[in-house]
């Protein structure tokens, strides 16, 4: 009988969350955990888009407030929780590119509607692997890769040898290489 544990598996989580969800309707505060269990995905799905951190930030910071605000009208019709989610996301999105439009021109938001559940775990992956790394080996991951920066602007805002923050980086993704190999098998 193994080949029903995956379905078992799957409805365990899909039970789980329904719970998680209905507990959230009957008291807002325990929304938390929900927040918790889709942030990376959402911010990665919105990031993908967006393609600058800071407004990626506001914006996943908008579905939530949006979901927040109107999880008494979420009804539960099968999909994961987090596929609404990405429809307020995309909404929220196609808001912002419409509103930037008459202030900056600039390249349209990626038209596709299909969801890549696999690539946003990929991210979430990624995201929680970089948060574990020692806080300097984050610091110049998180600059030189989300920010933008080159190394010797990182080795002169952290005052060290550009030599230096390349074997910080080095270090730091090796470890993230390390540790994504191993959890992708």
């Amino acid at each position: 009988m193994v080949a029903g544990k995956p379905a078992s598996k799957g409805s365990r989580a899909e039970a789980r969350e329904r719970l998680l969800v209905e507990a959230a309707q009957k008291d807002p505060s325990r929304f938390a955990e929900l927040y918790e269990n889709n942030f990376e995905r959402v911010y990665a799905f919105i990031a993908r888009r967006v393609r600058d951190r800071d407004v990626a930030e506001d914006l996943t910071s908008d579905v939530f407030h949006k979901a927040l605000a109107n999880l008494a009208g979420f009804d539960w019709r099968g999909s994961p929780f987090a596929a609404w989610l990405f429809r307020i996301a995309a909404n929220v999105v196609a808001d912002r590119w419409k509103r930037a439009g008459k202030e900056v021109a600039g390249d349209p938001p990626e038209q596709s509607t299909e969801i890549d559940l696999e690539e946003l775990e990929q991210r979430g992956r990624l995201f929680r692997a970089v948060e574990g790394l020692p806080a300097d080996q984050r610091r110049v991951i998180g600059m030189r890769f989300a920010e933008g920066k080159s190394i010797r602007e990182i080795s002169q805002e952290l005052h060290k040898t550009e030599g230096a923050v390349k074997q910080l980086q080095f270090r730091g993704l090796e470890k993230l290489r390390v540790q994504l190999g191993e959890q992708n098998g």
